[in-house]
């Protein structure tokens, strides 16, 4: 998929290993960059079922956008990248023609 960031400074993060550790630890960091290259090596949303990190739709004030698991209780968040989302039967986001996503944020949701 493509993959583009909500804001530079999320780019410049996630596009450096050194930036990443400083801020999030070796581990995590490992995490994050995995989780970015299966992302990237994914043709479409569909195509993450199955992928280590539990790819899934967020729900509540967080409905519409998708997340896959980092370090505990961290999730890597992202929204489809379309205009229109292309859209399912059922309402929902069509996973199947999802091929661009943009990265928003890197943390705990549930707080």
């Amino acid at each position: 998929m493509e993959i583009s960031f909500a804001t530079s400074k999320l780019a410049k993060l996630c596009n450096s290993e050194k930036k990443l550790r400083g801020d999030y630890g070796p581990r995590m960091a490992g995490v994050i960059q995995q989780r970015l290259m299966d992302l990237d090596a994914a043709e479409t949303l569909e195509s993450m079922k199955g992928v280590p990190g539990r790819c899934h739709p967020l729900t509540g004030d967080l409905d519409g956008l998708f997340a896959v698991d980092l370090v505990h209780p961290d999730r890597l968040v992202f929204a489809p990248d379309h205009d229109p989302i292309p859209q399912s039967s059922d309402g929902g986001v069509d996973r199947s023609k999802v091929t661009k996503i943009e990265i928003v944020g890197i943390g705990d949701y549930h707080q």
